[in-house]
């Protein structure tokens, strides 16, 4: 089981399975969220991610439709993001995490969208767009 929670603590989680397709993104939409040079994104199943804690802390905030982001309306950390198309998994930010965690990176995703100040020096596997199968 992993745990998590936001900056300020309102918002509390746990995940009692697995965390999959973990990449590092570099698109526009996930550095503007995150306010860094990428994010690492990660997908569990819905029926495995429970709010704890404060779920009444949250907002959402939705970007395109059928794509809604999720925070802590007191410190703004992202908690998730939900996807009408895909109603079984949801999408985590790993920083969100509190525990350790076994899964790994597969890879950086959208390189070609990357920060130009970023200096990407990488052992993974780098895509243009998603990674293969996905």
């Amino acid at each position: 089981m992993y745990s998590g929670a936001c900056l300020c603590g309102k918002v509390n989680v746990e995940i009692t399975g697995n965390i999959t397709s973990i990449i590092h993104c570099h698109c526009s939409l996930c550095r503007k969220n995150s306010g860094t040079a990428f994010a690492t994104n990660g997908f569990v199943n819905a029926d495995e991610f429970l709010i704890t804690q404060g779920h009444d802390s949250l907002s959402g905030y939705s970007f395109k439709p059928g794509r809604t982001r999720y925070f802590c309306t007191c410190c703004g950390s992202p908690i998730y993001s939900a996807n009408t198309s895909d109603i079984s998994r949801i999408r985590i930010r790993l920083g969100l995490l509190d525990t350790d965690i076994t899964e790994k990176p597969l890879s950086h995703n959208y390189v070609t969208s990357k920060a130009n100040w970023e200096q990407l020096e990488t052992s993974l596997p780098c895509y243009e767009k998603h990674e293969p199968g996905r």
